[in-house]
């Protein structure tokens, strides 16, 4: 069976800045991959190339079996490729409800109750079912962290690409969001997710790719990038990653 998503020679450059070169990655269906690497590595312009932000300088992008190229963002979501933020981008306005229902619309729900009804269930799986009438900036940051998530739920992606999924997370907060991400897993969702907690990595991760300068430089399961030796080199002062 083909991979879910397949990307080869993706390049992306900036006048005279590669911020990507030649990357060719496969995603299989129902995967939960990381995509490391240092700042600077590329792991974000990877995902602005995969959901339409920016066209690729070089290289094609295929999902479920078609071409990506030349479409926009909302195509793509409509596809089933839908993204998180490594800095939050709620509605912070609207309340909770709205900021699902919103989401929920690029499926065509045509009824507010059918829209409601689908973000309230969403909502309450990810345990926000008693914040659904707050706005969206009084939640806690761990909480708009998990509402960020629901909203891209209820695009109902086939693909999930979480960008920094638990940056500024206290230790109970990372925890039921990795409980949620598990769980939406084991539901057969594909999971793409660029994080820098190597504890998060090596005890979440199927597979791992490891960008540096623009470039896969390792690839494998979690035993196989722990032992590599150019992922080890990359990461000097994150000595967690070969423990």
């Amino acid at each position: 069976m083909a991979p879910l998503l397949t990307v080869r020679g993706l390049s992306k450059r900036f006048g005279g800045f590669t911020a990507l070169r030649g990357l060719d990655l496969d995603v299989e269906a129902g995967a939960l991959h990381a995509i490391i690497g240092p700042n600077g590595a590329g792991k974000t312009t990877l995902f602005n190339l995969l959901t339409g932000v920016w066209e690729p300088t070089e290289g094609r992008i295929s999902f479920a079996g078609r071409a990506l190229g030349g479409l926009p963002p909302e195509a793509r979501t409509r596809l089933g490729l839908c993204r998180t933020f490594q800095a939050v981008r709620l509605f912070a306005g609207l309340t909770a409800l709205e900021n699902a229902m919103l989401a929920a619309q690029c499926r065509g729900l045509a009824s507010e109750a059918r829209l409601a009804g689908r973000a309230r269930a969403l909502l309450a799986e990810a345990g926000l079912a008693d914040r659904a009438a707050l706005p969206a900036r009084h939640l806690p940051f761990g909480e708009q962290r998990v509402l960020e998530l629901a909203r891209a739920l209820a695009t109902e992606p086939t693909l999930l690409l979480l960008d920094e999924p638990t940056a500024g997370l206290n230790a109970a907060e990372k925890a039921r969001l990795l409980d949620l991400i598990r769980a939406l897993h084991g539901r057969g969702l594909t999971v793409v997710f660029v994080e820098h907690d190597m504890q998060v990595v090596m005890g979440l991760a199927q597979r791992i790719t490891v960008l540096n300068f623009g470039e896969k430089i390792a690839e494998g399961d979690p035993a196989a990038v722990r032992r590599d030796a150019a992922a080890i080199e990359a990461f000097l002062g994150a000595p967690e990653l070969t423990s």
